[in-house]
């Protein structure tokens, strides 16, 4: 496991979010990250979306961003979510699932591994990297990757990392790759995705509510305020925020109950003002 170390606060990084699931089942969730990201499809029952903030600028590690985005995006949806981020200092990956302590990975900046094994096989078991997974895509191609390898650098790993994904149908966009800058991701997503992909700007609950208010007079709806998709997003946090709200009731553990409270606070205000609960 790895630990946060002072020498990656403030330092310039980025964050790729992995989605083992098609845009249309992504987006919905988006604005649990609170942040506006780009979205666009990466290949087969993949999404890719890339956070527009940079909260790691305030002191807090980009590690540590990414470990948060990545389980708020997870946690209640049947799929999980890897994050690749890097630093001036290290790169990584995590992997939230569900409601389990998410699964991370590090590397120095010049490639030393700092994880054991078991938690790359744990990862790869999860993102369906099994021994059964075909040639080049079991989890022996991940295995590799914390062996010593002078040659290769921490973004070099990364690479390495998405390169073995493809095996289950993961196609970054062109000009997408971990080391890239924030700002040349953003441009990348917004600009460059093929016609026809699944690209979008989501912002917290207004990108939904435009998608929600397309389908509602696509299907001859009544152009409620709010819009369907508002109503849709507060739905899933208070359908989230309860089950965590109880689990960290149950345990007492203070920082769930916070985290259960505000996604059942949040979802309550937005219903009332879309008009959720008059309308289930």
């Amino acid at each position: 496991m790895s630990t946060d170390t002072g020498s990656s606060r403030g330092a310039a990084g980025g964050v790729l979010l992995l989605c083992r699931a098609g845009p249309d089942a992504v987006a919905p969730v988006v604005p649990l990250l609170r942040e506006r990201a780009g979205i666009a499809g990466a290949g087969d029952g993949w999404t890719l979306l890339v956070p527009e903030g940079e909260p790691w600028r305030n002191g807090e590690t980009v590690e540590r961003v990414a470990t948060g985005w990545a389980f708020a995006l997870a946690v209640g949806v049947s799929w999980p979510v890897l994050a690749v981020w890097w630093d001036a200092d290290r790169s990584g990956c995590v992997l939230a699932s569900g409601f389990r302590r998410p699964v991370p990975y590090v590397w120095l900046g010049n490639g030393t591994a700092v994880g054991e094994d078991e938690a790359m096989r744990t990862l790869g078991e999860g993102l369906g990297l099994g021994a059964g997974a075909g040639a080049g895509a079991g989890a022996g191609a991940l295995l590799v990757l914390t062996r010593p390898e002078p040659s290769v650098d921490g973004i070099g790993r990364l690479r390495g990392l998405l390169a073995a994904l493809a095996g289950l149908g993961l196609r970054l966009p062109d000009g997408v790759a971990p080391g890239e800058t924030v700002e040349g991701l953003r441009e990348v997503v917004r600009e460059v995705v093929p016609e026809g992909a699944v690209r979008e700007r989501v912002e917290m609950g207004g990108g939904v509510r435009a998608a929600g208010a397309r389908a509602g007079a696509e299907a001859g709806g009544s152009g409620v305020s709010g819009g369907t998709g508002a109503r849709v997003v507060a739905w899933v946090q208070v359908g989230l925020g309860v089950p965590v709200l109880v689990w960290g009731v149950r345990r007492r553990r203070a920082g769930w109950v916070v985290a259960g409270l505000v996604l059942v606070g949040d979802g309550v205000v937005g219903g009332v003002r879309a008009g959720a609960w008059g309308r289930v």
